[in-house]
């Protein structure tokens, strides 16, 4: 039986510590530098936790779970590839260290596994399915927006303490990134950024709160990307048009709708609850964050490759590089 190491027991590690025991994955111990934390995990999970990390490396683990703020990923990730120990880490979009995370990736006797969340999402699994069968014909484009205001991301802690307020570890320009990952999933490699930001609100944060994004794809795509940590209710919201009709996405109306423009009728597909996890203040779909980790020891058992690469997330690094320097400089930027 695997023994699995989850570092880091804020929010994320107290998720992968439910997806292996939901799993039934093997045995899981935490670490984490707070003793809060760590007592936390021990009465309501179960589970070994060290505010220690030699101390939890004594019972020999087999695989990490890298939940930490972004800014560590790399480090624990280095560490696990010394050790040669398998890994999954959290979204990472910082570009320092992501040539060694690309370079750990393609080695073959470890698994070494970046998040991969939202193709899980039952919308846009179905997304997926409709804009490959070309549902609504060819697409051409596209708004999408995600709001999330960050006060209830954490609803149980001050935003102003938590890493996602500060600008090495930027929760707005994350959340860019983790869209910016299933958007190229779903329709195709960016060619071409036009972007603005910006700190409008009045939230006591040091983060840019609103990113607008013009995006021109390879196979000519064209889309407008808002994402701002400011918009109550939090939604997603997309509308994408293809030639012979309209996909409308809302997650405040739990469904996604398909307009034939042929019949001029619309068809209506309801999200589903889903597994919820309570404490939240939106629909989590926790079901996508175990299915993810499902794919990750369906690879450590050698029974499936994982859907997706440090190489694929560096392609989304450079991206997000671009939309940065358009922001800076006010002008369109072509992706590398």
């Amino acid at each position: 039986m695997r023994k699995y190491l989850v570092i880091g027991l804020g929010s994320m590690g107290k998720r992968r510590v439910r997806n292996l025991h939901y799993l039934k994955a093997g045995e899981v111990l935490g670490f984490d530098l707070r003793a809060d934390r760590c007592q936390e995990a021990r009465e309501k999970y179960g589970i070994a936790a060290f505010d220690n990390l030699e101390d939890a490396l004594k019972e020999h683990p087999d695989v990490f779970i890298i939940s930490t703020p972004s800014d560590r990923h790399h480090h624990y990730a280095l560490m696990a590839s010394k050790l040669d120990k398998h890994f999954f880490a959290e979204s990472n979009f910082l570009p320092e260290g992501v040539d060694d995370l690309v370079a750990i990736g393609k080695r073959k006797d470890i698994v070494a596994a970046p998040s991969f969340t939202m193709p899980h999402h039952p919308s846009v699994k179905l997304l997926k399915k409709l804009v490959s069968e070309a549902a609504v014909g060819r697409m051409l484009c596209f708004a999408y927006h995600l709001g999330a205001y960050l006060p209830d991301w954490h609803p149980w802690e001050d935003y102003r303490g938590v890493y996602y307020s500060r600008k090495e570890t930027p929760g707005c320009q994350e959340m860019v990134a983790f869209e910016l990952t299933w958007l190229i999933w779903l329709l195709g490699k960016v060619k071409r950024v036009f972007a603005f930001k910006g700190k409008l609100s009045r939230l006591e944060t040091e983060i840019e709160d609103v990113y607008q994004i013009g995006l021109e794809f390879e196979n000519n795509i064209l889309g407008n990307l808002l994402v701002d940590v400011v918009s109550r209710p939090s939604i997603r919201e997309g509308k994408f048009v293809g030639e012979k009709g309209t996909i409308i996405w809302n997650t405040v109306e739990e469904e996604l709708k398909v307009f034939d423009g042929e019949t001029k009728s619309w068809s209506t597909y309801p999200e589903g609850s889903g597994i919820i996890e309570p404490g939240y203040s939106v629909r989590t779909h926790e079901e996508m964050y175990i299915e993810e980790m499902s794919d990750f020891v369906a690879a450590l058992e050698g029974n499936s490759s994982y859907p997706y690469s440090f190489e694929a997330e560096k392609a989304i690094i450079e991206v997000l590089q671009a939309i940065e320097e358009s922001a800076e400089k006010g002008i369109s930027i072509m992706v590398k």
